[in-house]
């Protein structure tokens, strides 16, 4: 995309039409019992978003947002994804492109992505908290939007705390590494003026990975001096990542975060992993199966932390990432370049749950699948391990990442009723690093009451707007309060 285009773009000013309304009151809600369950038992709720992937510094320092490209498009791969499939050049993306650049590229995209969730999300976080209901976003309406979007972002309430205020948003959990030093949450927990609850989640991937050992040995040093433990050998490791573990605890962390490509659950003796930890210090490359039992015995490792604490752990299953080696050279990892996998996993993953469960040492636990023919491998496994004693205990996690949309929801959400409990489902997730991304909490609470509305008029289920309403009440909000032992 040239500037001259960028520039005509401009030119080309505001076009309404009347039928440029997109996002009414009763969007995506189908009947007349899906407008009221959402209406009157979802629309008011609080939100509590227990994984995101927001910045905790951002929040302490209540930062400011420029303009719509700082706040919408400098880390949305979902964004960076539709823009390169749209054929729109590197340099709008992620490039030396200016702001005002980047915005005309994106919304040349987004009228070409019609039947994406993404063409949803746009509008409805143009019409809240910005109040633009009246336009879609184009080329002709791209100079007006984002003027008047810039003009809000400089008003009092769309600071980062208070864009979260304007969102409903109780409480959030950032996603954070094990060496992080959590000076932002303790900043947090210890301003009275600011009521949002912003929690830490322990994030240990780089802990269990040993295909890089120049990369794993560099964070082995970062966690030496986070933890002030001198790690020389196995022991000195595990007393490390446990100081680091107790403070987050401190710092109010109720739940780890485990992304894991595929499931590793090998068989290893105690002494297979000091010397696979002993080679991975001294820069030896390991073998596969030494990798993946490394692997094994730190997931196990956390796993058995988390149930000291009572913690809840979530388990994010299958993504084959950075699969662009172009890409990852020049831009990193992390860039929108990974995809749905397609590896077999279910017999892994039950031997993973069940050495925990033959322990009496199995945390509560949310297992998300990225690839939706695994709908009902995870919602059934989910049921192999309930103990009868913590409704709920292990989970089948939201719809994730490539299956956040309407379809992708409903699918989720049908495969947990029809093998497990929807009703002790914890909800919605935003995994999203955007202050604005919450609109998807309520995207999500339409498509669960057009789904239960839906049902209540074929006759499937009662016509009790209490008893469907009260169970809307629980999946959007309180089974996650009491899953977490949150309080808000």
């Amino acid at each position: 995309m040239s500037g001259a285009r960028a520039k005509t773009t401009e030119s080309l000013g505001e076009r309404r039409t009347s039928g440029d309304v997109l996002i009414t009151e009763d969007f995506l809600l189908g009947s007349e019992a899906a407008r009221r369950l959402y209406h009157s038992y979802a629309a008011a709720l609080p939100v509590v978003d227990f994984h995101s992937h927001l910045s905790a510094k951002h929040i302490a320092d209540d930062a400011r947002f420029d303009n719509l490209t700082q706040l919408w498009l400098v880390e949305d791969h979902y964004a960076w994804r539709a823009m390169r499939a749209n054929g729109v050049d590197e340099r709008y993306i992620t490039g030396d492109a200016s702001d005002w650049e980047k915005f005309v590229a994106w919304a040349g995209t987004v009228p070409k992505l019609l039947g994406n969730p993404l063409y949803h999300w746009v509008h409805m976080e143009l019409k809240r908290p910005f109040g633009i209901g009246d336009r879609l976003l184009g080329p002709g309406t791209a100079a007006g939007i984002w003027e008047e979007c810039g003009g809000r972002l400089r008003e009092e309430g769309f600071s980062c705390r208070g864009l979260l205020r304007q969102m409903n948003v109780a409480l959030v959990c950032t996603t954070d590494d094990p060496c992080d030093s959590l000076e932002p949450h303790r900043r947090l927990a210890g301003d009275a003026t600011f009521a949002v609850q912003v929690r830490p989640t322990f994030r240990p991937d780089r802990g269990m990975n040993g295909d890089d050992p120049a990369r794993f040995n560099a964070w082995v040093d970062r966690l030496a001096a986070a933890s002030e433990v001198d790690i020389g050998d196995l022991d000195a490791y595990r007393q490390a990542l446990r100081k680091r573990h107790d403070a987050f605890h401190a710092a109010g962390c109720r739940v780890s975060d485990h992304g894991l490509e595929r499931i590793c659950a090998e068989d290893y003796t105690e002494g297979e992993i000091r010397s696979v930890f002993e080679r991975l210090r001294s820069g030896q490359a390991l073998t596969a199966e030494a990798a993946a039992k490394f692997q094994s015995a730190m997931l196990h490792e956390f796993a058995l932390m988390n149930w000291e604490k009572g913690w809840a752990q979530q388990f994010h299953i299958g993504p084959i990432r950075n699969t662009n080696t172009r890409l990852l050279r020049t831009l990193g990892p992390d860039v929108g370049c990974d995809s749905i996998g397609d590896a077999n996993y279910g017999a892994a993953l039950a031997k993973v749950l069940d050495r925990l469960d033959q322990q009496g040492r199995l945390a509560k636990t949310i297992l998300y699948n990225v690839n939706p023919r695994d709908n009902e491998l995870i919602a059934s496994m989910a049921g192999n391990f309930q103990d009868g004693r913590v409704p709920g205990k292990i989970q089948f996690g939201s719809a994730w990442w490539f299956m956040d949309h309407q379809d992708g929801i409903e699918r989720q959400l049908k495969a947990l009723a029809s093998i497990g409990l929807v009703s002790r489902f914890v909800g919605m997730v935003t995994d999203s690093r955007s202050f604005v991304s919450s609109s998807r909490h309520e995207y999500f609470r339409r498509v669960l009451c057009n789904w239960l509305g839906g049902e209540m008029e074929k006759g499937l289920l009662p016509r009790d707007f209490e008893l469907i309403g009260g169970l809307v009440q629980d999946v959007c909000y309180r089974n996650a309060l009491e899953y977490f032992g949150f309080e808000c």
